[in-house]
């Protein structure tokens, strides 16, 4: 299975002529499940090589303009690109994000007329007090819901924080688990983990030869971890005859945050192929990000060491900082610190530091067996 991730946005604040807000696409075999819709997404999607009407799934970190904003607009235009055929048994579009988004969709939704062909769900995470200062609660009048249901909605599901665990269960499949973790900012914000599961091993063909089975069913069923009866009354077990297991790959996306609340979420993300962190301002202004609930590349960098993270990307830099390829000599605010700043706090590390730019992809390969 291929997966690949692709920033679309990698601004903070808002978009500009350099870098757009924030938005990345994890694509997995052709579907494409986006983190974060920040204004001007949908441009982006039509400036990149991904297709909207792929999108299966959205995640929405924080309740920030500059990850919401583009929300609505998306859906209008992925409704556009879909086929009003009636007879089309369209698959629902799932929206995990804090408590609010529901609101925040059917009203925006409803107000401006907009029908959607497809029918979509809000999921929301139950925030809790320790995610942001007092004044960036909001109300239960803010979040209630408010009127029926937008014509397309289904009923959504409310998610509460497991104790246990000190993460909430988005969903798990036979291929994934994906869970989120609270952070800590200036609004209730949440990070994302996604778990691919393992994957069998190879068939030992040579083997199977020897036992005189032949490539068929029988072989999909010992590689669906079934045990198969030879005619000679034999069984034979899937251990036997297959090779080690191949190790799911671990994403993890975190939203805007000063800090990670909690053993839980360190423990989840432990072995991520790929920390996606935020670095929104560099290290000489970390009293300025903390105050405003963001954080440095030391800070992240931290936390990718505290993980064992395999690669760091850092993105949703200060519109201050341009893309290098608009890096001019005598530029103060230079991009490339930032990523140099997270590569020494991590230089007796094995942890590789990537700078996202807009369009950048991200190929992430599958592990070798253990």
């Amino acid at each position: 299975m291929t997966m690949d991730m692709t920033f679309l946005g990698t601004g903070s604040a808002y978009p500009s002529p350099h870098r757009g807000a924030s938005a990345l696409v994890l694509r997995t075999d052709g579907d494409c499940w986006l983190f974060d819709c920040g204004e001007g997404t949908q441009i982006q999607l039509m400036r990149s090589q991904l297709r909207a009407g792929r999108i299966t799934k959205i995640f929405i970190s924080h309740l920030h303009g500059d990850h919401l904003f583009g929300l609505p607009g998306l859906l209008c235009r992925v409704s556009l690109n879909t086929n009003p055929n009636p007879e089309q048994n369209l698959s629902c579009v799932d929206i995990y994000g804090p408590q609010g988004l529901r609101r925040f969709l059917r009203v925006t939704l409803g107000l401006t007329g907009s029908q959607l062909l497809f029918p979509y769900a809000v999921h929301e995470l139950e925030p809790t007090p320790e995610q942001s200062p007092e004044e960036g609660r909001l109300s239960l009048e803010m979040t209630t819901e408010c009127g029926p249901l937008h014509p397309q909605e289904q009923l959504g599901r409310t998610i509460s924080l497991d104790i246990s665990s000190d993460c909430y269960l988005l969903f798990e499949d036979p291929k994934f688990v994906v869970k989120a973790f609270r952070l800590f900012h200036r609004v209730p914000s949440f990070g994302f983990c996604v778990q691919e599961r393992d994957r069998p091993g190879r068939l030992k063909t040579e083997l199977l030869k020897e036992l005189g089975l032949k490539p068929g069913p029988l072989y999909g069923r010992l590689k669906a971890g079934e045990s198969v009866t030879l005619e000679s009354g034999r069984v034979v077990l899937p251990s036997e005859v297959l090779e080690e297991a191949i190790p799911g790959r671990k994403v993890c996306i975190l939203g805007d945050c000063s800090s990670i609340l909690g053993i839980g979420p360190l423990m989840l993300c432990t072995g991520a192929d790929v920390l996606v962190h935020e670095a929104t301002l560099g290290n000489e202004q970390k009293e300025k990000a903390v105050d405003h609930g963001h954080s440095t590349p030391e800070m992240a960098a931290a936390v990718a060491r505290t993980c064992c993270a395999l690669r760091l990307v850092l993105y949703h830099f200060s519109q201050r900082y341009k893309p290098s390829s608009l890096q001019k000599e005598g530029d103060e605010d230079c991009v490339s610190e930032l990523r140099r700043q997270a590569e020494e706090a991590l230089e007796d590390s094995s942890v590789e530091v990537i700078l996202a730019e807009d369009f950048l992809t991200l190929p992430i390969p599958l592990r070798k067996p253990k």
